[in-house]
């Protein structure tokens, strides 16, 4: 029966395999193909499958010793390569978060000793501006004062003037002789 396809299969993990001529034991024995090695299967009859090899010659070998995965001799040492890989980049990370963590940790000490000083800063800043603002109240009342004072001084120099030109508009008529006028007409 002939594969659509033609998938690859590898030998398996035997050390090697005996391929034969046809689909069946009664068929020449014609060579061996190692494990792990590569193969196209080219189609299946029975119990049997018609292989390609990497050096293009074709026989048939039993189903059960044809795998869809490649041997477990090519596939254990990329696997270790890959576990020495994941694991020196697992220690990497590790390593990398230890330091992100005491990274982290100095800043939030460094933070908190900002934060206090600047609720510290905060504190001092709060009884300048309360100490200022009774200087500028305690000014202001000073200034009303100093107000009040300056205008009853207007109104006394204003009142001193007023009583002063009472005075002289009183006392100037008697005390500049007046002449007397000879046109004046008499009845």
């Amino acid at each position: 029966m002939p594969a659509h396809a033609e998938p690859q299969r590898y030998i398996s993990d035997e050390l090697s395999t005996w391929v034969r001529s046809g689909p069946g034991d009664q068929y020449r024995l014609v060579g061996t193909l190692n494990a792990g090695e590569s193969v196209t299967l080219l189609q299946t009859n029975g119990d049997y499958g018609q292989v390609r090899d990497a050096n293009n010659r074709t026989a048939w070998i039993p189903l059960k010793q044809l795998s869809e995965q490649p041997s477990l001799r090519t596939r254990v040492p990329e696997l270790e390569k890959q576990v020495k890989d994941l694991t020196d980049k697992l220690a990497n990370i590790d390593a990398s978060w230890n330091k992100r963590t005491a990274d982290m940790q100095q800043k939030v000490a460094g933070s908190d000793d900002a934060i206090g000083s600047l609720k510290a800063e905060n504190q001092q800043l709060k009884n300048q501006l309360v100490v200022a603002q009774k200087k500028v109240s305690a000014a202001n009342v000073q200034l009303d004062d100093k107000q009040r004072t300056i205008i009853m001084q207007w109104f006394m120099y204003g009142g001193g003037v007023a009583g002063v030109g009472l005075l002289l508009g009183l006392l100037l008529p008697h005390m500049i002789p007046r002449r007397k006028k000879n046109d004046r007409w008499m009845n």
